[in-house]
């Protein structure tokens, strides 16, 4: 019976697949073997041993421990595309939002009422302090051609805009997906240069925080239109704060509220409002649930953020799964260990990830403890465990 934490409020629509003949979920648990999380932030909590995996209902998992799992064999699973649709229907509002000033004409009708019937002339008057343009015609640059980029690059297209998409780590399966009307760059000042509405779409790294700068902004064109629906710290937020207030910048859209955000009037700022649908929501519980019940059966990686993705077709009645360095000579030697024991390798896989690296070997003779304990102590090995 394996053990599932569960933190923050998990749709049902996940944990229902996980059965109850195999899995017991709880917020209570202090020793278990999975985690499912949104986004409760997990550095501080002592992980037990029994750890196996931490699945994150999303895409971000910078609430997770990354390096602390990889050292201690944990797997560590997101949720890519799963609430992609969502953030992309909130994205093309923004666009809109952005330019028509929708928002603040709504604030200022409400201050309306009470004249009766003067208001429609009221209204009449006042509008033009809330004309802006339309997006048809315009020029969106997309930074990020992921799954929400690419859909976010194609709604675009379909609404009458030019669209610039810029991504150096552009996946086959990602520029299979892209319509043939957008246009590729592999150069970011493209976007700066040419875009009359910039949107963000890359995951927070050392090497993509503040990708928009004071320096991108420079380049821009005057009036421009920023969207982040991505993570914050994307934009330099004092730069894009000086450039609202010099008028550079026009509005600027996100999904990441802060004190000096909040008091610029062309700013619009959500409560992280991109995956807040039912329908997102139950696809992200529903693919973490899925993740780990395949890694806890079967020892299937996919969509794992720290270790290699991996899947060996069954052949045996016994698998073996290794957490290990990708080292020269490991694999030999964790096959030389077996052979020594008296284990016949009937089937196997292995992949590497940087410094890590994931083998399976599936065989249909029992493990002895000094078999086991063998493996255990080859160096490199960072956890195994042996599911039949």
């Amino acid at each position: 019976m394996y053990q599932v934490k569960l933190f923050n409020k998990i749709s049902e629509a996940g944990t229902s697949l996980l059965a109850p003949e195999k899995y017991t979920c709880s917020e209570e648990y202090t020793d278990y073997d999975a985690i499912l999380v949104r986004s409760a932030k997990l550095h501080d909590l002592e992980f037990p041993k029994n750890l196996k995996c931490i699945a994150r209902a999303g895409a971000g998992v910078n609430n997770i421990p990354l390096d602390r799992c990889t050292e201690n064999g944990i797997v560590v699973f997101n949720t890519p595309g799963a609430n992609a649709n969502a953030v992309k229907e909130l994205v093309l509002c923004a666009l809109f939002l952005s330019s028509r000033n929708i928002v603040g004409g709504a604030n200022w009708a409400q201050t309306l009422a009470g004249n009766g019937d003067k208001i429609g002339a009221m209204a009449e008057k006042g509008k033009s302090n809330f004309a802006g343009p339309e997006i048809s015609g315009k020029t969106l640059g997309v930074i990020g051609l992921g799954a929400i980029g690419v859909l976010v690059a194609n709604a675009a297209m379909a609404l009458g805009m030019e669209v610039i998409g810029y991504d150096p780590y552009l996946s086959v399966n990602a520029a299979l997906k892209i319509s043939r009307g957008v246009k590729y760059t592999a150069d970011l000042n493209e976007i700066f240069t040419e875009s009359d509405y910039i949107t963000v779409h890359v995951p927070l790294m050392d090497s993509t925080r503040g990708i928009v700068s004071a320096e991108g902004i420079s380049m821009m064109k005057d009036g421009v239109r920023i969207l982040n629906f991505a993570r914050d710290g994307l934009c330099d937020e004092d730069a894009v704060i000086a450039g609202l207030e010099s008028g550079k910048i026009a509005a600027y859209c996100c999904d990441f509220a802060s004190e000096k955000m909040l008091a610029q009037p062309k700013a619009l700022c959500l409560p992280h409002l991109g995956a807040s649908t039912p329908e997102s929501e139950d696809n992200c519980a529903k693919m973490a649930a899925e993740e780990i019940i395949d890694y806890l059966e079967n020892g299937t990686i996919r969509n794992s953020v720290n270790f290699p993705n991996l899947k060996v077709p069954r052949e045996a009645n016994i698998r073996i799964c290794i957490m290990h360095r990708n080292s020269p000579n490991l694999i030999a030697k964790l096959s030389s260990t077996l052979a020594d024991g008296g284990v016949n390798i009937e089937n196997m896989g292995s992949r590497p990830r940087g410094e890590v690296a994931y083998t399976i070997m599936e065989t249909n003779d029992e493990l002895t403890d000094a078999t086991k304990a063998a493996l255990k102590a080859t160096d490199g090995v960072i956890k195994f465990r042996i599911i039949e």
